[in-house]
This record gives C-alpha cells, structure tokens and sequence, in this order.
C-alpha cells in the first residue's frame, strides 16, 4: 500500500479546502482492515497492524485505564482531526473525554485530545516520527507517546509534551524494557519491557 496523492490546502484557514480533504478521506474506498489517513495534504493507506502492533496497543490500554478519570475512554482508530496541517491521523490511542466523541461522526478536534499515541510499523514509522509529531504539536496535543519498535535496532519509546511554536519538548526517551511516566493526570509508570519486539 502506498500514498494517494491529495493536494494540501493552500490556505489551511479555507473551510473549502478542508472540506475536500474530508470528503477525499470519508470516500476512499480501502481495503477492509486498512486505516486511510491524511498527513500533511496527502492521502496515505496503511496495511492492517501486525500482531505485535495490536498486541502492544492492547497491552497499554490495559494500563491506562485504572489511571484515567471515569469520564474519560481509550478509543482505537478514532480520526482526530488536524486542519492546519492539512491532517486527518488514525493514532492507534486516543485518550480523550467521553463528551468529546458522543454524537454523529467518526472524527474529533485534537485539540480535545489528552493523550495520543502512536506505534511504528515498517511502514508508516517515518509519518510517526516526523509528520505527526509535528501535526500534533502543533494542534496542540498535551502529550503523545510514540512507541518505536522498529527505532534503529533498538525498540524505544519516547514521551513528547508542552507543545509551544509548533513542537514538542522530549519528556522522556527510554528504550524497551525501561520504565517510563506518563505525568498527571495518568500518574503512570510504564514498564515498556512488556511490548513484544519484532
């Protein structure tokens, strides 16, 4: 699977060209399984995640909620969308109150968002790294957990937050099979050793 072109807005204050981003988006017609994402103005199709992958996101989920307010949920593959730079990510968490995805839809503002994260595949690891690292900083997202099993050999995971000027400040940046925390609201020590390295 490979990127459908889709050209950028050209003003990411027009209403028109975010509408046709959108539109693009909601009637792409992927094969079932796959996640359609826009990064950067450009369509891209990704392949169903690996066991591994599904199995890590499985696993943090399991943490997170003894450590999230009752009001609160974990959602996997909700569209969380980034208009100013041309985004519509699928992150594989979102952690954001319930208010925020009751009604019509299958996307939300990221600027609802308290906690996304992302987990590299072969695949998509560069769009992880680079293209929504920066989208999501500069939505303003709180804080974003990149977990990298495929990080030059060695499996890491890294925690960005207070996003200022369009970027984030590293909080924390361990390799797998370290500890790393998550700050309040979560109050969470992670022993990233338990994510399966493939």
């Amino acid at each position: 699977m490979g990127a459908l072109p889709v050209d950028a807005p050209t003003d990411p204050g027009r209403d028109q060209d975010w509408d046709d981003l959108v539109r693009i988006w909601e009637e792409t017609d992927a094969p079932e399984g796959c996640k359609v994402e826009i990064i950067e103005g450009i369509g891209t199709v990704s392949p169903p995640p690996s066991k591994d992958h599904n199995t890590t996101a499985a696993l943090l989920q399991r943490r997170l909620y003894p450590v999230i307010p009752e009001d609160w949920g974990i959602y996997q593959r909700l569209g969380v969308s980034i208009p100013g730079r041309g985004g519509l990510y699928i992150p594989d968490l979102v952690v954001v109150p319930h208010a925020t995805v009751t009604g019509p839809g299958n996307r939300i503002p990221a600027e609802e968002v308290r906690l996304v994260v992302e987990i590299t595949s072969r695949a998509n690891a560069n769009h992880d790294r680079i293209g929504k690292t920066h989208g999501y900083a500069q939505a303003g997202v709180e804080l974003f957990l990149l977990l990298d099993p495929w990080h030059s050999g060695r499996p890491t995971a890294t925690l960005y937050g207070e996003p200022a000027g369009g970027t984030y400040r590293v909080l924390d940046t361990v390799e797998y099979g370290e500890k790393l925390t998550l700050p309040e609201p979560f109050g969470l020590e992670l022993d990233t050793g338990i994510f399966p390295v493939s």
